[in-house]
């Protein structure tokens, strides 16, 4: 019996997409964040309500000047009415640093993301990366935007204080960073968690809850732990006269954004853990 010989079929090779790189992790992060609606809207409702909410307090105080007490006039600070909005805008975009990282956990396209990064690291710092660079594109001019707005309607009044004002340009500027910040814990967050609905909660209980929680505690306690509360801390880069129980601006953000660097860290760790 004769046997048959069968010639090897070559097959064309597959163009390969070359290394992965943290580049190109960064671009695909991109594309992913564009791609998401809740993103654009999330950044919106940022913009509106630091905006919004500062020029409807400057409207508030505009109408009420007259029936305002002489004790309250001396003690007005026109530029806590510009960054009234960035106290509330903090948790919205914490939520939108959630959903960076959690979107795809909720989806499932996870897998496919670190089955195209195996280190899974480069995932982190894509989203961070691009996170970062795109609310402070939003929130710088944001701020800028409620600043020249409200004091426009405060000179109504004449009791607006100029940009040059010292401690003025720290206070508008900071308050970009501290938003920017929040979104970055909100991403450590959302790395811990896993879960939209945990990561929401337990970035409203540092922001909002902790504060009341501390306040209930005696005066000689609460005065101690109060100013280094994640929120409490980051807020005082909007002071721009010295307040009491309160740490100094730029030591204040950078404990602030100590713990978003803090919850990072432990998500770094547990991508690596998790599911290895």
């Amino acid at each position: 019996m004769s046997t048959v010989s069968i010639a090897p079929i070559s097959l064309p090779r597959t163009p390969s997409g070359g290394r992965v790189t943290q580049t190109r992790v960064i671009l695909s992060e991109w594309t992913k964040f564009r791609s998401l609606r809740s993103t654009r809207y999330t950044l919106l409702a940022t913009v509106g309500l630091t905006v919004g909410l500062a020029l409807a307090a400057a409207i508030l105080v505009v109408t009420q000047w007259g029936t305002m007490t002489a004790a309250d006039k001396a003690t007005f600070q026109p530029l806590n009415v510009s960054l009234v909005g960035a106290n509330i805008g903090v948790m919205v975009i914490g939520v939108l640093g959630v959903l960076m990282m959690t979107s795809e956990f909720s989806t499932g396209l996870v897998s496919s993301t670190f089955a195209a990064v195996p280190k899974r690291l480069p995932v982190l710092w894509g989203k961070a990366i691009v996170y970062f660079v795109i609310a402070l594109a939003v929130t710088v001019p944001a701020m800028v935007i409620a600043f020249v707005g409200t004091q426009a309607i405060l000179s109504g009044t004449h009791v607006q204080i100029d940009f040059g004002h010292s401690g003025v340009p720290r206070a508008v500027f900071g308050s970009a960073l501290y938003l920017t910040i929040g979104g970055l814990l909100g991403i450590g967050l959302g790395g811990i968690f896993r879960s939209t609905a945990a990561a929401v909660t337990s970035l409203t209980v540092i922001l909002f809850v902790m504060p009341v929680l501390v306040f209930i505690l005696p005066a000689g306690v609460a005065n101690s732990i109060r100013p280094y509360l994640p929120g409490n801390a980051g807020q005082a880069i909007m002071n721009i006269v010295p307040q009491a129980h309160s740490l100094a601006p730029w030591v204040g953000l950078g404990v602030f954004a100590a713990y978003a660097c803090a919850a990072i860290a432990v998500a770094a760790v547990l991508l690596v853990r998790r599911d290895a």
